[in-house]
C-alpha cells in the first residue's frame, strides 16, 4: 500500500527527532573533552604564585590583582580560572594537604616502629624543605584558628591520625614501644618538622647561612 503525504511527512518527522534525540558517538565512547594546554600552564601558573603569595602575606595580606599580575594576567582573567580568592585559597590548601598525607602514610601497616617513624619522620622534613611556601600557607591557616579549612582537618587529618594513633597502640600491645600518649608525639613530631619550613629565615641566621643547608634536612644520626 502506497504512503499517502500525510503519512510520509509523519514518518520524516519522527526520522528526525530520533535523530537529534540520539547520543553522538563522543557520548557514546564516554570521551571527556581535556582542557587545552594553555590553559593548564596558565592555572599552574596562577596556583604557583598564589601559593608563594598566600605563604608570604596570608590570606588577608595577599590579593587577587598581585597574584593575578605576577602570573601575566588582569584579575579579571583569573577571576575565570578562579571563581574568588577563597576558591583559589582552598585550592592550594586543598593540594598541600592532599601531597602531605600521602608522604605521610609509611606507619600504618608497619611492622618495625624505629624504621617507620624514621622513614616518616624524613619524609615530613622532605615536605617541609621541597614544598616550603605550601608548608607555610598551612601553618598559617592553622595558626589563625583554620578559619577556612577546618573542615578540611577534620574530615581528612584526623581520620590518618587516629590510624597512626591505632598504629602505635599495636605496637605497644606487642611491646615494641612505651605506652604514652601517641596524639602528643605525633603533634611533637609535627611541630619540630615544620619548623625547618616556618623558622627557616631565623635557622639560616643562627646558623650563618644564607639559607638553611641541605644537609640540615638529611642529617643521620651516627
Amino acid at each position: 500500500m502506497t504512503p499517502t503525504p500525510a503519512q510520509r511527512t509523519s514518518t520524516a518527522r519522527k526520522t528526525r527527532n530520533k535523530a537529534s534525540n540520539a547520543p553522538s558517538e563522543a557520548a557514546d565512547d564516554g570521551a571527556v573533552p581535556q582542557p587545552r594546554a594553555a590553559r593548564l600552564r596558565k592555572e599552574a601558573a596562577i596556583f604557583a604564585e598564589a601559593e608563594a603569595q598566600f605563604a608570604q602575606f596570608g590570606f588577608e595580606g595577599a590579593s587577587l590583582e598581585n597574584i593575578a599580575a605576577a602570573a601575566g594576567l588582569s584579575r579579571h582573567n583569573l577571576l575565570y580560572y578562579y571563581p574568588s580568592k577563597e576558591a583559589l585559597y582552598r585550592k592550594v590548601l586543598d593540594d598541600v594537604l592532599s601531597e602531605w598525607l600521602s608522604r605521610m602514610a609509611g606507619i600504618v601497616g608497619g611492622t618495625d616502629p624505629e624504621g617507620a617513624l624514621r622513614e616518616y619522620i624524613a619524609a615530613k622534613l622532605r615536605f617541609s624543605r621541597e614544598r616550603s611556601a605550601g608548608s607555610q600557607v598551612f601553618a598559617r591557616e592553622v595558626m589563625a584558628g583554620a578559619p577556612r579549612f577546618r573542615d578540611a582537618i577534620e574530615a581528612r587529618v584526623l581520620p590518618a591520625l587516629n590510624a597512626d594513633v591505632k598504629t602505635f597502640e599495636r605496637w605497644a600491645r606487642q611491646g615494641l614501644i612505651r605506652k604514652l600518649d601517641y596524639r602528643h608525639l605525633m603533634f611533637t613530631i609535627w611541630s619540630s618538622t615544620q619548623a625547618y619550613a616556618d623558622s627557616g629565615a631565623q635557622f639560616a641566621i643562627l646558623l650563618g647561612k644564607p639559607q638553611p643547608p641541605q644537609t640540615t634536612f638529611s642529617k643521620k644520626r651516627r
